[in-house]
């Protein structure tokens, strides 16, 4: 689909609640999983989290963004590593009895997998909670780091920062390579690393090429019975990386992005101790945070620099 295309299907009221004909097996902040039986449906819905507390408002079409650009992604990566995809989406889609429309823009029909319990996240750049911790001890994940980096400095290389994946409603945890390994094996553990490394690289080239810095990301892998490894989930989206204009960019401070930062920038300015219930949205920050969205996807389909 051109974005053109992708804009035009976008609905004027988000969808946080979805319904599928298929029994429903896992409930996300912004997913839901149902089973097909032999495969699983994947349905990205248009809820926003931040804080890890879902936010009363949701945000019209971002789960179709979301969607459209991990498709986007998926196809750019597979000289990396495989993806979760069955072949042929759209066939799937048919012979399951999904019709044309929102339901297929916000879906992806995946392999069965076995998730691994980390979730893997790359940075390139000193940002969110990395700063925070390279601030109080000048390093990340036990990763040490040169003395006088600034907010938002570009690293001398990628680090890879793992964390655990908490239950619902508690907060990942940053653990370092020895915890990170243990829980998966140090044999998966370093082909994890190393895919995870090769496309934040293969990511941040493509956005500095939209106009964009690809800040940092979190991939999540799976392996099938056979022990390979794939990726799964979204990948490279608005929602799991942070991206920042490219010609704004200055490191000593937090940059603009084209994230949910936004909406959590304009959380930390409540008086909102940052559990259940979070406050609603104003319209405005709605309609901004969903034009931040399509910038990001518009500008890495076209090639070209944000225009919002």
């Amino acid at each position: 689909m051109t974005f053109a295309e992708i804009r035009a299907a976008l609905p004027e009221r988000a969808l946080t609640k979805v319904e599928a004909p298929f029994p429903r097996m896992a409930s996300g902040k912004v997913r839901e999983i149902f089973d097909l039986g032999d495969a699983l449906l994947l349905v990205a819905s248009d809820r926003l989290s931040a804080f890890d507390v879902i936010l009363p408002d949701g945000i019209p079409g971002k789960g179709i963004l979301l969607n459209q650009m991990s498709l986007w992604w998926f196809a750019r990566t597979v000289g990396i590593i495989e993806n979760h995809l069955l072949p042929d989406q759209g066939a799937q889609f048919t012979l399951r009895g999904i019709p044309e429309g929102d339901m297929r823009l916000r879906s992806m029909i995946v392999r069965r997998l076995r998730p691994l319990p980390i979730e893997c996240v790359v940075r390139g750049y000193l940002a969110g909670s990395g700063w925070s911790s390279y601030a109080k001890s000048g390093s990340v994940c036990g990763i040490a780091l040169p003395p006088g980096l600034t907010q938002a400095a570009r690293l001398p290389e990628p680090i890879f920062t793992p964390t655990t994946k908490a239950p619902k409603g508690s907060h990942d945890e940053a653990i370092d390579d020895a915890r990170a390994s243990e829980a998966v094996g140090a044999e998966l553990y370093g082909r994890v690393k190393a895919a995870s490394l090769a496309l934040y690289r293969l990511g941040h080239e493509r956005a500095l090429e939209a106009g964009m810095i690809l800040a940092d990301t979190k991939f999540e892998f799976g392996t099938d019975p056979a022990g390979n490894l794939v990726l799964i989930d979204e990948v490279l989206t608005p929602d799991s990386s942070r991206y920042w204009p490219r010609e704004s960019y200055a490191p000593g401070g937090s940059p603009p992005s084209y994230d949910k930062q936004f909406v959590r920038d304009h959380l930390l300015g409540l008086r909102w101790d940052q559990r259940p219930p979070a406050p609603r949205l104003p319209l405005d920050v709605i309609e901004r945070t969903r034009e931040k969205y399509l910038a990001a996807l518009r500008s890495l389909m076209a090639g070209g620099p944000p225009t919002a």
